[in-house]
């Protein structure tokens, strides 16, 4: 988390040191800063996870023991959580028990149209339970070729529900649709491509086994947002944006003891409300090169 935040005040630094040079003395420069905080709905493409482990444990105990299989077009979905906070003023106040996001950013220039942001979308991803699955590989060293097999939540089950969570560097661009007269308020259309990385808590329930892991950094991701922002006296926003993105999941815990692990691969569309507050700050009047005369 520190090196991202790190890596991204240096984008900002370096950007706004690049731009300046390009306008007249006379006009300051001012970035404009902004944070935003919002909920998401998800949907999931089908998803193929492989399941491996070198456990030496015995035939008796096949969570710990040797198996590398896979589970082929796994159907899931997400999981808004917004009922859960209607039972207590505790619950109402804790804003992060469903899919939330928030973003923080900045524009580079005066007009506001470009910029970059570091964005976190807490998705949860939830594999459907007792839908039809075929099992193929080995457990123990034994073949399996289980088509069609429909196992309880209590047999296998597997999830991100403590977050999918997707951390992405984007670029930001806007183009303004619509400005009042007074310059206070406008509409514009932005589009933000980015990439990052993937720090899911998998629950995973496997043999009749469960085990909710620790975060982890598991794989990378990457995608474009679009929509629309909407800015109010110059320091109200508002974003209404859908996300597509690709996530690759490369390294699952699935268990504390051993090294067992899952991989899988999915698509993703996602529908985001963000509402925030923003503010300008000016650049200081330097340049890294002089331009000759």
């Amino acid at each position: 988390m520190r090196k991202i935040l790190f890596l991204f005040t240096l984008l900002i630094y370096f950007s706004a040191l690049a731009q300046n040079d390009s306008l007249p003395q006379t006009k300051k420069r001012k970035l404009t800063w902004y944070g935003t905080w919002g909920y998401n709905r998800e949907w999931y493409t089908k998803s193929t996870i492989h399941f491996k482990n070198n456990g030496s444990a015995g035939p008796n105990d096949p969570v710990h023991g040797s198996y590398d299989f896979t589970i082929h077009n796994v159907k899931a979905k997400d999981s808004p959580d917004f009922d859960q906070i209607a039972g207590s003023w505790s619950d109402v106040i804790n804003v992060t028990i469903p899919q939330f996001n928030f973003r923080i950013g900045c524009y580079f220039n005066n007009e506001k149209d470009m910029g970059i942001e570091l964005s976190y979308d807490h998705a949860k991803y939830v594999v459907t339970d007792g839908q039809g699955m075929n099992f193929t590989g080995t457990v123990q060293g034994k073949s399996i070729n289980n088509a069609d097999s429909f196992p309880t939540r209590q047999q296998f089950h597997f999830e991100h529900t403590d977050g999918a969570n997707f951390w992405m560097v984007s670029f930001i661009k806007r183009w303004k649709l619509y400005t009042s007269s007074n310059k206070k308020h406008n509409i514009g259309f932005i589009v933000k491509p980015g990439a990052g990385m993937v720090v899911p808590r998998t629950d995973v329930t496997i043999f009749s086994t469960r085990l909710n892991n620790y975060w982890h950094i598991a794989g990378v991701i990457a995608g474009v947002e679009t929509g629309f922002r909407v800015q109010l006296w110059n320091h109200l926003c508002i974003e209404l944006t859908t996300k597509a993105s690709y996530a690759d999941y490369m390294q699952c815990l699935v268990q504390y003891a051993g090294n067992g692990t899952a991989n899988h691969k999915f698509g993703t569309i996602a529908a985001l409300l963000n509402v925030g507050y923003q503010f300008n700050s000016n650049v200081p009047n330097f340049h890294l090169f002089k331009k000759k005369h």
